[in-house]
């Protein structure tokens, strides 16, 4: 079941980012700045971590878990280090993040040559 939920989460965001850039002037990277803000807020309000919860992967790997991460990330260095620990936070969770990125990024560039 949790795969048809995660296609269902996952396939619902893809959706809506389809949507807008169908419907709108909005770039690519407004979009995925968009739907980091929507992660974060979705976080806030705890929606975001019962849809991890439901779904899974289909939460985890898209674009507003990065929100979801920044928020819980900055929240827990809130509440150990005080109003200092809300940069350490992001830096911590933000960060494995993004050097996860840059490392899958980096494998899947040595397999595939972009076209141009």
């Amino acid at each position: 079941m949790i795969f048809l939920y995660s296609f269902l989460i996952a396939g619902t965001f893809c959706a809506l980012a389809q949507i807008i850039i169908d419907n709108t002037k909005l770039t690519p990277g407004h979009i995925t700045a968009l739907f980091t803000v929507l992660g974060s807020i979705l976080a806030f309000f705890g929606i975001y971590e019962k849809l991890i919860e439901l779904a899974g992967g289909g939460a985890s790997t898209i674009i507003s878990n990065f929100g979801y991460l920044l928020y819980t990330g900055a929240l827990e260095g809130f509440k150990s280090k005080g109003i200092l620990g809300i940069f350490t936070g992001l830096l911590t969770k933000g960060g494995a993040a993004i050097v996860g990125s840059v490392i899958f990024a980096s494998i899947i560039a040595l397999f595939f040559n972009p076209k141009d």
